[in-house]
């Protein structure tokens, strides 16, 4: 195991979010893990947001050990992922020598990054790097929106009134939104979070729950 620099960079909230066009993605409750790919080496790691792990069966252990919760995980993603995945960077990215993957691992009771053993598990995909980056909306869906990838709920200009109405619950989602807009170095990303949610985790973490709010 090693422990990384941030895998997934830190979202800020939407009140510098540039009034523009973007695609509002629903944001899963569940937990953030990344899968690393290779040329020659094929997916070889694996990991959450803060640490990385060999994708062999040593690493494997380990990472089970580190999370407990998470041991559906791998076995999921090869199963599910892990082959489409690996014929679009090979015939769509020929350029590219690394890729990185990112997932939301959840079931249908998940809450703040907690899984209940006898839940079905899904992982959706929610971006990808590139070694120049993480991809555009427009990009990721052209390219992988065909995959089980972060439903989209909303396409057009983002601004305060859009912001209210997922806060207010007009939006079919649990914990939010992910509202993505640009591409290369002028992409952009911006979370918005329901009051609903927040009144959750008020209820089950009482003064604590701010540290399960990002």
């Amino acid at each position: 195991m090693g422990r990384i620099r941030l895998a997934y960079p830190k979202i800020p909230d939407s009140s510098n979010a540039p009034l523009g066009k973007c695609f509002a993605f629903e944001k899963y409750d569940g937990t953030n893990l990344h899968w690393v790919w290779e040329r020659e080496l094929g997916w070889y790691a694996f990991g959450t947001r803060r640490n990385r792990f060999d994708l062999d069966e040593a690493g494997i252990n380990g990472f089970n050990q580190a999370h407990p919760g998470l041991e559906e995980s791998s076995e999921l993603f090869l199963q599910t992922l892990g082959e489409p995945l690996n014929d679009i960077f090979r015939e769509q990215y020929p350029q590219n020598s690394e890729m990185i993957v990112y997932t939301e691992f959840f079931g249908p009771q998940s809450f703040a990054g907690m899984h209940k053993a006898d839940d079905p598990k899904q992982l959706i995909l929610f971006d990808i790097a590139t070694e120049a980056g993480i991809l555009g909306p427009e990009a990721f869906l052209n390219d992988f929106g065909h995959l089980p990838v972060a439903a989209v709920v909303y396409r057009g200009k983002f601004n305060g009134q859009f912001a209210s109405d997922v806060r207010a619950g007009k939006y079919d989602v649990t914990e939010g939104v992910i509202c993505k807009g640009g591409s290369g170095s002028d992409l952009w990303m911006a979370k918005i979070k329901t009051d609903d949610y927040m009144s959750r985790l008020k209820a089950a973490f009482a003064e604590k729950w701010e540290q399960y709010w990002e």
